[in-house]
């Protein structure tokens, strides 16, 4: 077989497997290599070189021979009269350049050649798509069952890649059929013994975030930012949105007309819930945002820990608290304070402090509250703020003041 025969045959089986130009030669170079490696050991491997040129068809053997008198070692050295045929200018002690014919090797060696290209394409196209998939980490991407086990389920692209989505990235309420369409993020890519393993997953907080990004032009747009998720996979989400511009309802663009927008994010994930927060750099507003549906009457808060205790009336605890802790914790992550829930009873039987004991009140201040008949921190707690404006003597910013160290002396207890 000539150079070109060889070129012809290997190049039938790349372009079968769709492998490149470049990369073939890479691969008959490295072959070549290697059967120089059988043939004259590994130990003289370096006196050859390969040079491959596809658009000729053309494989170029070179070996490096001594120029000598006479031959001790055929392998490695050649007559001066052999050497004078290749170049005229040679002289014994020189290194002359022997031209290999590729067809030396034999048609059955040329054959496991082809066996090895075989390999070497399964190797590139094993690289090719953990390249490609690493690339698409933390990426929406979209395949078909192929097929359904019990703690995970394999999904083919078009390109007949597989793919798997384990048992922990599927959404509780997900069910699945053969040829069924299926969206997930990848999650990660890993080359191991075993082979390529594409990981999907649908309960990641990325996944949520990535589908706002395709159904929302503002977010991609970079005109609204989603500053923090939480999710109960399949059953609550609490999303923090925020816009750069003024004109732009961070919520509304978030939801869309009528809700379609949403309500498109809400069928991908089975119906889970989707709470929309408006960002706000006050942690006492963002949190008191975050724990809706309910609504505190009060907040006690600690930035430096951080930390925070929301007061509900007694009717209203079972909502903030939500269904096995669900919207506590997903405010709490959120925000990124931990939150307790206390009701506001047991808040008020927590608040009797005398006025007497409470630090920072001054005597004319306790003097007008026991004139009142108010004794404790819980008797000026529980009375409504324009009944205490209605004390002769107390004015707005007294009240306050007073407010102010009631509570704090209350937080503090």
């Amino acid at each position: 077989m000539n150079s070109k025969e060889i070129i012809d045959a290997f190049a039938y089986v790349a372009n079968e497997k769709s492998i490149d130009k470049m990369n073939l030669t890479a691969i008959i170079e490295d072959i070549f290599t290697t059967l120089i490696e059988k043939k004259y050991g590994e130990e003289n491997a370096e006196k050859f070189s390969v040079i491959v040129n596809m658009d000729r068809g053309e494989i170029e053997i070179f070996q490096e021979k001594n120029v000598v008198e006479k031959i001790e070692d055929p392998l490695n050295e050649i007559l001066l009269k052999d050497a004078l045929k290749i170049d005229s200018t040679m002289t014994v002690g020189e290194i002359c350049i022997d031209i290999i014919d590729p067809g030396d090797f034999g048609r059955r060696l040329i054959n496991t050649a082809k066996h090895h290209l075989l390999n070497k394409i399964k190797d590139v196209e094993k690289k090719s798509v953990y390249d490609e998939f690493y690339n698409k980490v933390d990426e929406i991407y979209t395949g078909y069952v192929h097929q359904i086990q019990r703690n995970r389920i394999f999904i083919s692209d078009e390109n007949k890649n597989e793919l798997i989505l384990p048992k922990a990235g599927q959404i509780p309420n997900d069910r699945y059929r053969r040829g069924q369409q299926v969206r997930g993020l990848i999650k990660k890519v890993e080359s191991s013994i075993k082979g390529l393993e594409i990981i999907l997953s649908r309960t990641d907080n990325n996944f949520l975030k990535r589908l706002f990004e395709l159904e929302v032009p503002e977010i991609d747009d970079g005109i609204i930012e989603i500053k923090a998720i939480s999710r109960v996979p399949g059953e609550r989400s609490k999303v923090v949105v925020y816009s750069s511009d003024r004109r732009i309802d961070a919520v509304g663009a978030c939801v869309g007309m009528k809700g379609n927008r949403i309500q498109s994010i809400v069928r991908e994930l089975n119906g889970e819930k989707i709470d929309i927060i408006n960002w706000n750099e006050k942690p006492e507003i963002l949190i008191t945002r975050s724990l809706a549906p309910a609504n505190p009457v009060n907040l006690l808060i600690d930035e430096e820990k951080p930390y925070a205790v929301a007061i509900f009336e007694d009717d209203d605890i079972a909502i903030a608290i939500g269904s096995n802790g669900q919207n506590i914790k997903l405010a709490s992550d959120v925000t990124n304070y931990t939150i307790d829930v206390i009701k506001k009873s047991e808040y008020e039987n927590n608040q009797e402090i005398d006025i007497n004991d409470i630090d920072g009140l001054t005597d004319k201040m306790v003097n007008l509250l026991s004139d009142n008949d108010i004794k404790t921190s819980k008797d000026f707690l529980s009375i409504e703020r324009e009944k205490l404006l209605g004390f002769k003597g107390l004015g707005e910013k007294t009240l306050d003041k007073i407010t102010e160290i009631i509570r704090e002396a209350v937080s503090k207890e």
